[in-house]
């Protein structure tokens, strides 16, 4: 036996023949985690455009009232439904990955504290889209 195969096991032994999860396999994990940068980037430039609209009351307030016309179309409405999905689930997420760090028992439970988000997301929207819809499209 050679010095370079003494003690190493084979490959076959130390790969998986099935993939686990997805592309990163990071199944929940990867996927909570990609999606809160997701939402942090989207809220970061909401609140970017945001910021620039209020601004511009100073600079002219024709252009104001011009671009707030244009925010009270259909498909803004439908954007902020986009919007309150992104931060609902942001703030839910962050209170998981809080838990996490914090909480002795927080990486055990990580995968059933992504469902629980989830769940919460689900509900939340719920209650929230038929109604905000009903005002953007009632009038």
């Amino acid at each position: 036996m050679s010095a370079k195969t003494a003690g190493t096991p084979p490959v076959s032994a130390t790969t998986s023949k099935r993939p686990a999860g997805t592309l990163y396999r990071g199944r929940e994990g990867m996927w909570s985690w990609v999606l809160h940068r997701i939402t942090g980037v989207a809220i970061f430039f909401f609140l970017l455009v945001h910021i620039l609209d209020t601004a511009l009351v100073r600079v002219s307030p024709e252009a104001y009232n011009a671009v707030i016309g244009t925010y009270q179309t259909p498909i803004m409405g439908l954007g902020e439904v986009a919007l309150v999905g992104a931060i609902v689930y942001h703030a839910f997420n962050g209170i998981r990955i809080i838990l996490i760090d914090l909480w002795k028992k927080g990486p055990k439970y990580q995968r059933a504290m992504f469902y629980v988000v989830v769940a919460v997301w689900v509900i939340t929207m719920l209650a929230f889209v038929p109604r905000h819809l009903m005002n953007v499209f009632g009038h």
